[in-house]
């Protein structure tokens, strides 16, 4: 059974110093209305209905919130139990199905401030922290987005999402010490420092405005050897020379052709131009480098981890829709988080079987209503041809001789008493 949605909402007391503020399961089928907001901000946003989606291992467990119309934008959000994670761990963590072979369109969801308003949510709304899979052709990647003074910045690290029709559970873990994880299906991704791989802070140092390379630097390596010369002859010897296995063709008219010349080809004898020897520069002092100092505009940040938060919302673009997201989770409580990822991938493995059996059902389907439009198309031809049949005798009914012309009979007549005539001599 799923944890009762109503109460994950409000937020559940996991242990003393770990919560759930929000676990939403979306098991109480219509009940998602009460909680969730539609956004007004354009009319012609996609709707969405809860549903296990097209195959499912278990109906009750794997409904989720589904998109429902192509070339839509969904903006929908739920208040999340007031929470900051300052001081604790942080663990946004959802399952993703795609059972429609998605080409182009987002999978992620979005953990926003009090400054939400979910009536006019939408693209550019500010958000804290953006998570979770993004779809176009063959590009599929994790986006990890964490917004820091009014900027979004997004994980320099490449994260692939898998692209396929089943379930996966995507895990973004944030520490106080300012460290992350991403997970996919409970295999880590990418994990590291915060300040190492986001572009929060300006760098450290930076390149000394006055310093300058000196006129005067030598950054030559190597050098000519200034007792190396040219060999004697070097240019004497040419690049081409006559080929000397050259006929003079039999139809060759020098009058007409002019004098013939053997064609050129490359003089294996010849080295090109003459360069000196390289020897090593005794002068040489390296690469300059361009001495750093301090970034004045540098400043440590320790609390860059550390939000506000207040809703979670979904805020998509969608070519084909059919994305189901469910167990939408977060909590500070990583071991509860893991516990209900294996519930998850547990009940993911019979996906499979789940697919074929749908496939299977789907193909004998169209086999019956193949056979059905076969055998009714059988029939019609039948009838038709019934029906020409039965056109065809009423036809030879009605069909009229057309009389014969009067000089005609005259002459069959006389003819008939000829022979009447004839028969009684």
């Amino acid at each position: 059974m799923k944890i009762p949605t109503l109460a994950a909402v409000l937020g559940l007391t996991a242990l003393a110093s770990a919560e759930i503020f929000l676990h939403e399961t979306f098991s109480d089928n219509e009940g998602w209305k009460d909680r969730w907001t539609v956004s007004t901000h354009r009319e012609d946003l996609g709707k969405l209905e809860v549903t296990p989606g097209q195959w499912f291992a278990d109906k009750e467990k794997n409904a989720g919130l589904r998109t429902t119309e192509d070339y839509r934008f969904y903006s929908v959000s739920t208040p999340i139990k007031p929470f900051e994670n300052k001081g604790k761990d942080l663990v946004i963590q959802f399952d993703v199905k795609n059972d429609q072979d998605i080409d182009c369109g987002g999978s992620y969801v979005k953990l926003l401030s009090d400054k939400l308003d979910p009536n006019n949510f939408h693209g550019d709304s500010e958000y804290n922290i953006m998570f979770g899979p993004d779809f176009c052709g063959s590009k599929a990647m994790v986006h990890a987005i964490l917004n820091y003074n009014g900027e979004n910045h997004n994980l320099k690290k490449t994260v692939s999402a898998p692209k396929d029709l089943y379930t996966h559970t995507y895990t973004l873990v944030i520490k106080p010490d300012q460290t992350y994880q991403v997970l996919v299906d409970g295999e880590e991704k990418a994990a590291g420092e915060l300040v190492e791989d986001w572009d929060f802070l300006p760098p450290k140092t930076i390149k000394d405005p006055d310093a300058k390379k000196p006129e005067d630097w030598v950054d030559e390596a190597e050098i000519d050897d200034p007792e190396d010369s040219k060999p004697k002859g070097w240019d004497d010897i040419p690049e081409f020379i006559a080929d000397s296995d050259a006929v003079k063709p039999e139809d060759w008219d020098d009058d007409m052709d002019g004098d013939w010349e053997a064609p050129s080809i490359p003089n294996p004898e010849y080295q090109g131009p003459w360069k000196a020897k390289r020897i090593p520069n005794p002068e040489y002092q390296g690469p300059w480098v361009h001495p750093e100092i301090d970034n004045p505009e540098y400043k440590v940040d320790n609390e860059i981890y550390a939000y506000s938060f207040n809703h979670l919302g979904l805020d998509l673009w969608q070519v084909k829709s059919g994305t189901t997201f469910d167990n939408l989770l977060v909590t500070d409580d990583i071991k509860e988080a893991e516990k209900i990822r294996e519930e998850s991938l547990e009940l993911s493995k019979q996906e499979t079987d789940a697919k074929k059996a749908h496939d299977d059902e789907k193909a004998e389907k169209t086999k019956e209503e193949r056979e059905f439009v076969d055998e009714s198309e059988g029939e019609a031809k039948v009838e038709e041809e019934e029906e020409e049949l039965v056109i065809d005798l009423d036809a030879e009914e009605d069909v009229v001789v057309p009389e014969k012309k009067t000089e005609e009979v005259k002459e069959e007549k006389k003819e008939e008493a000829k022979r009447h005539v004839k028969d009684e001599l």
